[in-house]
């Protein structure tokens, strides 16, 4: 950005950090693959319809109403084993206010999320009450949610259920490594990139605090108080935006505007800067209820895209709607920033908004009762890791990515 009028870049970050941004970018990209000419896919739009009728049976299976899908978020996952702690988890806090209590789920859902990244094949997390084990998303959130609870991100001993800046920025590898049973013969990829998260988390709270309790909590705790100065209520992407504003400087190694990491974008050789932003879109979609709990009402959901990761790009690959133009593109891995891993996920983002289309006009429902959020709940990252399992033994997504730990 040498050279350039600091204000143009402010303009042009703000710019980026949007899910309007995102969709428009995806919008772009699905266009051209609509016209034949991206280079790494072909889009075969006549395969969606029967995708989506297994989505939907899919969806049903787990849901025969499916206006009683839960939101799909963090909380799902620290249910994983049926095993009750979210409500042990609220047990815990009987007897705090109402905003120490935001505070404290807030803390967890953050440093749970960001904690979220694909942990590969080969690991898996035992839960030490039960003895059961877990992998991938559930077994991340499992042993997040027990370190929390442990007091893992507490300063204070005495006051366990907190994730304050100061024990962020000190966190290591072998405190995280601990806490997520790394072993050799348990590997968790992205590790480093985890443990460097987290301290940039730290070190952005504390410099934001500005003197105050200094807790990513806090963020959220402003969302509310913002909610509360009006009608109470919060439109979804206002949740993304302040989480980009506010935690902004904690993505690694991404190129930079006005001197702030660009975080989840990354730059097409055709269609330039591409954002993403799917750990922040996660974190919104998981903040929500916690929110909701404080008495807050979110509108508008489908303002938030659809998740660009593995599960729901892969449903698509391996449902026959995006194929591959080298098969051997599914051979090798390939890195976050290729061009070809920008055009699966900006293609995931514009599929995801039609096969939802198709699923709500099918059950008859509009998208105030069945909106995105659970659509990916029950169906598309359900239906993901069920085709995956299908076709892999290990349920691995049918394009491999180099993983830092930071993405996805």
């Amino acid at each position: 950005m040498t050279g350039e009028d600091p204000d143009d870049g402010v303009a042009l970050l703000r710019s980026l950090r949007s899910a309007r941004a995102v969709r428009a970018q995806a919008e772009r990209v699905f266009a051209e693959a609509l016209a034949g000419q991206l280079e790494h896919f072909t889009l075969r739009l006549e395969a969606l319809p029967a995708l989506a009728r297994r989505v939907l049976e899919i969806a049903r299976a787990g849901h025969p109403d499916l206006r009683d899908v839960p939101n799909h978020g963090r909380y799902r996952h620290f249910e994983a084993g049926g095993s009750g702690r979210l409500r042990a988890f609220e047990a815990l806090l009987a007897g705090a206010s109402q905003s120490d209590k935001l505070l404290a789920r807030a803390d967890l859902v953050i440093t749970s999320v960001l904690l979220d990244a694909g942990a590969g094949a080969a690991w898996a997390y035992r839960d030490p009450a039960s003895g059961e084990r877990f992998e991938r998303s559930e077994g991340l959130a499992v042993a997040s949610h027990a370190w929390f609870v442990a007091g893992g991100l507490s300063k204070d001993p005495a006051q366990p259920l907190r994730a304050d800046a100061s024990r962020l920025r000190s966190v290591d590898r072998e405190a995280v490594a601990r806490a997520f049973q790394v072993d050799e013969q348990n590997p968790l990829i992205g590790l480093d990139g985890r443990v460097a998260l987290l301290r940039a988390l730290g070190e952005t709270v504390e410099r934001e605090a500005a003197g105050g309790e200094a807790r990513p909590g806090r963020l959220v705790l402003a969302l509310c108080d913002r909610a509360r100065a009006r009608d109470g209520s919060l439109i979804a992407e206002e949740i993304l935006i302040a989480l980009l504003e506010g935690f902004g400087e904690i993505w690694p190694g991404r190129e930079r505007i006005a001197g702030v990491p660009l975080g989840d974008v990354w730059t097409h050789r055709r269609f330039g800067r591409v954002p993403f932003h799917k750990l922040s879109q996660w974190l919104a979609y998981s903040l929500i209820e916690p929110l909701e709990q404080a008495g807050v009402r979110v509108t508008e959901l489908d303002g938030l895209t659809g998740l660009p990761e593995y599960r729901n790009g892969g449903l698509f690959v391996d449902g026959g709607v995006l194929v591959p133009r080298s098969a051997e593109s599914l051979n090798r891995a390939h890195a976050i920033d290729s061009d070809l891993v920008i055009e699966w996920r900006a293609l995931t983002v514009a599929l995801l908004d039609r096969i939802a289309a198709v699923i709500r006009e099918r059950v008859g429902l509009g998208p105030g009762e069945l909106p995105l959020v659970k659509i990916l709940e029950a169906g598309t990252w359900r239906a993901g890791r069920i085709l995956a399992r299908e076709r892999r033994p290990d349920g691995a997504p049918p394009i491999q990515i180099v993983s830092d730990g930071t993405v996805f």
